[in-house]
């Protein structure tokens, strides 16, 4: 029985623009070469959808989260 591997990421308001961003640009290259574009689109969906998990550093520079 093969398992499913689970990593999780924590990417910035930048990184998270430039993920949507190359997944969209590889979904409309995909459409271009008339390739199924199902994986690409699943994904992207899973992405967008991902919940927030807030943190701010305080003044003593301390990571905490709200």
């Amino acid at each position: 029985m093969k398992k499913d591997i689970l990593k999780i990421i924590e990417v910035d308001k930048t990184e998270y623009g430039i993920l949507i961003n190359a997944l969209n640009e590889f979904r409309n290259k995909l459409i271009r070469e008339e390739q199924d574009t199902e994986l690409v689109d699943e994904f992207l969906l899973k992405v967008l959808d991902a919940p927030e998990n807030k943190r701010y550093v305080d003044r003593e520079g301390r990571l905490g989260a709200r």
